[in-house]
């Protein structure tokens, strides 16, 4: 019988995955640890031919270590913890969920903008030390004749534009993948990443973490942007020199900052400089998730294993070539 282990997953039970398992005949187990000797070592003493993993490390390792396995699936969208190249070369396939999240990641972002912008956690904070005066907050924003700039157009980035115009946003946007002077089918127009920063009050983050991204927006960039302006990032925590942001917003060099995911997450550092940094909202990695995307995304990525080891080609394989050796 086939096994699929669940290796350092994020929830708090696997019941959803292992009654997926029982029903479609495969022996499922679950796992903690994420580090490459706990990934090998889960591996190799389950024999497991599948892997459902939320944030555990796959470099070439554990490929080379685990011979029988033959599928990797990242409950999500990135799958930078996992060598795709080095598992393509060992016959593994490669799986995410990609548009699971579209809708609650762009909801995270658009109230991460309106938080920031109308200062929500500073008057909730207020009230709660009993005090009711909303001018101690002051200034206070809108969106009505504001200017939002999208970075990274995929499919979460253009929900975002979308919500961001109908609050009345004037939406711009930037992407790799788009020319700078034209329109998107939208009727946004594609500005340079300069020309974006530039003129944007609110740059909203969107984009895949890759070696060209990593720090994409730097302390040289963030100079670039309005002191007024506001930063919110939902993609990846390294799209951003987090440390940069912190110095911008504690001189005043920017007006504030919505962040969901950070550079170090597992674990967090609570006295990192941005814990300090003033007019910042900070969610703990929660923009993924809902209950209604949460079940989607574990059906979707557990089914991906279960179709891998029973010689299926999965919806969302990204590397699904290894399928015809």
């Amino acid at each position: 019988m086939a096994k699929i282990v669940a290796v350092d997953t994020d929830f708090a039970d696997n019941n959803l995955e292992a009654a997926m398992a029982q029903e479609a005949g495969v022996d499922f187990e679950a796992t903690r640890g994420r580090t490459v000797e706990a990934v090998i070592r889960s591996l190799q003493e389950t024999g497991a031919q599948g892997a459902v993993t939320s944030y555990a490390l796959f470099p070439r390792e554990v490929f080379e270590a685990c011979p029988n396995l033959k599928v990797v699936s990242r409950t999500g969208v990135g799958y930078d913890e996992i060598d795709v190249e080095a598992a393509t070369e060992h016959g593994v396939a490669v799986c995410n969920v990609p548009g699971y999240g579209t809708e609650v990641v762009s909801d995270h972002a658009i109230t991460l903008v309106l938080s920031v912008l109308r200062r929500i956690n500073e008057l909730d904070a207020d009230m709660r030390r009993g005090v009711w005066d909303y001018a101690r907050t002051r200034p206070l924003g809108q969106c009505r004749g504001r200017t939002f700039g999208v970075v990274g157009m995929g499919e979460i980035g253009r929900a975002t534009a979308r919500k961001a115009a109908g609050l009345g946003f004037d939406v711009v946007c930037w992407s790799r993948s788009l020319k700078p002077g034209r329109r998107t089918p939208e009727g946004y127009p594609v500005l340079r990443l300069e020309e974006l920063l530039q003129q944007a009050d609110v740059v909203s983050l969107h984009t895949a973490l890759t070696p060209e991204t990593h720090h994409l927006i730097d302390a040289q960039r963030l100079a670039l942007m309005k002191d007024s302006a506001v930063l919110v990032n939902t993609a990846r925590g390294a799209v951003v020199d987090t440390v940069a942001l912190a110095q911008a917003l504690c001189e005043g060099k920017l007006w504030g900052a919505g962040l969901d995911v950070f550079e170090e997450e597992q674990p967090f550092d609570f006295s990192h400089p941005i814990m300090k940094a003033p007019h910042a909202v900070l969610s703990a990695h929660a923009a993924y998730w809902s209950e209604e995307s949460g079940r989607e995304l574990r059906q979707r990525a557990m089914q991906a294993a279960i179709d891998a080891v029973q010689g299926r080609v999965p919806v969302d394989c990204l590397n699904p070539g290894v399928f015809s050796r």
